[in-house]
């Protein structure tokens, strides 16, 4: 008898510890659940904490909520003008409708993936086709990813219940050909504008060297202007000068003007003079009236 009554409780606990075990369970803060009764969703984005549930007929599906990273197969895509270009890229994605992510995936994130990756090679092959290889090598990556990035995530949304957070390209590579062609238009260009700087410093040059001469001469006529000026200033100066020393002793000074005039005429031994004797240039040379 007694045996039976702690057999009987025995059972009675672990039958409560099988059901309390199968009628609660807890979502986790990185996670989002629903519950299904049969395969269908009764309950849609359970959040984090713990919850209960009908043994046997209802069972919950977790969902991991945070950012995942898809990593893309490098892809060959055409430009505007049919150029080809390597892209590798990754995305980003999270999910947000677990309801839907379960319906169109059944929770499967290797099917996600396989949705996914499709959409994003379909959208980067249409944004690129609508660029040419300029635009594509001049426009930073990020912004160049912005138009792809929020048409996917729009339909994403709706179609799988995730978001498409950020689609970024890691690398742009051009193949060997157009590669080539590029490297030798951008080689074109840059002498393009090389002859372009160099003809607006010759222009800049010239115009500079114009200025300097004009300046120049300006300067130059102004100096020489100034040098007249002070000239004759100096000679009428010294020609008051002299006639003011002539005006007070006029004979020592027309003798000393005579004995100048001697000097320069007979400075060498073959200088000769043909002269009236009787001159006045001789007058200091001649003998004195009145002596012997």
């Amino acid at each position: 008898m007694i045996n039976n009554r702690s057999l009987l409780i025995v059972g009675g606990i672990a039958a409560i510890a099988w059901v309390a075990s199968n009628s609660l369970y807890v979502v986790d803060a990185t996670e989002r659940a629903v519950k299904l009764r049969f395969g269908e969703v009764i309950e849609e984005d359970i959040q984090p904490g713990l919850h209960a549930k009908v043994p046997i007929t209802q069972t919950i599906r977790k969902f991991d909520t945070r950012v995942l990273t898809l990593d893309t197969q490098a892809s060959r895509y055409l430009t505007l003008e049919q150029k080809a270009v390597v892209v590798d890229s990754y995305v980003q994605w999270q999910v947000i409708n677990p309801t839907r992510y379960y319906e169109a995936t059944a929770g499967d994130e290797l099917q996600a993936v396989r949705l996914i990756e499709p959409r994003v090679d379909e959208s980067l092959r249409n944004e690129f086709g609508r660029l040419n290889l300029q635009q594509i090598i001049s426009e930073r990556r990020d912004d160049l990813m912005t138009g792809p990035t929020e048409e996917l995530n729009r339909l994403m949304r709706e179609e799988l219940g995730v978001a498409i957070l950020d689609i970024r390209v890691k690398r742009i590579d051009l193949p060997e050909d157009v590669s080539s062609a590029v490297y030798d238009r951008m080689r074109s260009e840059r002498e393009r504008e090389a002859r372009e700087w160099r003809a607006q410093g010759q222009e800049e040059s010239e115009r500079i060297q114009a200025n300097a001469d004009r300046r120049r001469q300006v300067l130059l006529a102004q100096a020489t202007e100034r040098a007249e000026t002070l000239r004759g200033e100096g000679d009428a100066e010294a020609a008051s000068i002299y006639a003011e020393a002539y005006g007070q002793d006029e004979e020592f000074y027309t003798f000393w003007r005579s004995m100048e005039a001697y000097r320069q005429s007979f400075t060498g031994d073959s200088d000769l003079l043909v002269l009236d004797p009787s001159s006045d240039f001789f007058q200091f040379l001649k003998q004195p009236t009145g002596r012997q």
